[in-house]
């Protein structure tokens, strides 16, 4: 028993000393995370507020488009909105906003289909206060499906504009 006792407190101190997570060994138990800065998450992760990963993930960075449109739907304005805030806030980015069309029609009817679809979400930016110099269009047209099939659920995800980030400013 006597053996047992004194293993199980070897064990709960090697989990103690095992257990602190401040490399200075100094300072209190709360904080943490990237670099002791209490921030509690890893700088350019998904969960780190000023990371593309972020962007693109929590923010969104891509709206759907109905067919033949390039009007922007409720829901596609309330994704801007926060992609505008959080280029405002990230102002050392730039953005590129990609333009693209499900398979039906022309190639040379898609390319101009994707590039109203870029130009609607640039304006769009633009009136929330993005200044027009950090964000690029291009169109793809069907060029870079993500779906392929014959199907409506691969068109309507097709039919998308994209919001490509990147750090610094671009001329």
């Amino acid at each position: 028993m006597k053996s047992t006792l004194g293993k199980s407190a070897l064990l709960l101190a090697f989990v103690a000393v095992s257990a602190c997570t401040n490399p200075n060994g100094l300072g209190g138990g709360f904080g943490g995370g990237a670099g002791g800065s209490g921030s509690g998450f890893e700088p350019g992760s998904a969960s780190d507020p000023s990371s593309p990963a972020y962007f693109q993930q929590t923010v969104g960075d891509r709206v759907l488009f109905e067919v033949d449109q390039s009007t922007l739907t409720d829901q596609g304005r309330a994704t801007l909105t926060g992609q505008a805030n959080w280029l405002i806030t990230n102002n050392d980015y730039f953005a590129v906003i990609e333009g693209h069309a499900d398979e039906q029609g022309t190639r040379e009817y898609n390319l101009a289909l994707g590039a109203r679809r870029a130009n609607a979400v640039r304006e769009f930016l633009v009136s929330q206060g993005i200044a027009s110099n950090r964000l690029k269009t291009v169109t793809f047209g069907k060029e870079r499906p993500i779906g392929i099939c014959s199907a409506e659920a691969c068109y309507a995800e097709n039919r998308r504009a994209v919001t490509v980030i990147s750090a610094g400013l671009s001329s």
